[in-house]
């Protein structure tokens, strides 16, 4: 199938699957006589895997770091990624990646601490500037 077609079944855009492409999270499709790209389902179930990757909070550049590890993920059933652990698996990046949505969580509640100070107080609380 053409790009349009894959995006569309996999539910995201022809611009993002070039971008997975780009990115080295797509293997680069086989090319059709006049060089357009020709996709399988197996290509369609990786880019539902990469975007459910995605829509649990991981970047791209984590789910890059193990685009190796895809394949298991496209599988029916699909292998939990606590299924195993290792250096190699997603375990580290779903772990990294909870520890920098924790550190953005502190950061943007200290900073709501402080608006919200700065609101109850009239401003009193910031000091003058010279």
């Amino acid at each position: 199938m053409r790009i349009g077609d894959a995006a569309a079944a996999a539910g995201t855009t022809p611009r993002a699957l070039r971008f997975y492409e780009e990115r080295g999270l797509l293997h680069p499709p086989a090319r059709s006589a006049s060089g357009q790209r020709e996709y399988g389902p197996a290509e369609v179930a990786r880019v539902r895997a990469i975007r459910r990757l995605l829509a649990v909070g991981l970047t791209v550049d984590d789910v890059a770091s193990r685009a190796h590890r895809l394949d298991l993920l496209e599988q029916d059933p699909p292998v939990r990624c606590s299924d195993s652990s290792g250096p190699d698996t997603f375990v580290p990046v779903v772990h990294a990646r909870l520890a920098a949505l924790d550190a953005e969580i502190a950061r943007l509640t200290a900073l709501r601490a402080g608006l919200a100070r700065h609101v109850a107080t009239g401003g009193a609380d910031v000091p003058a500037t010279s």
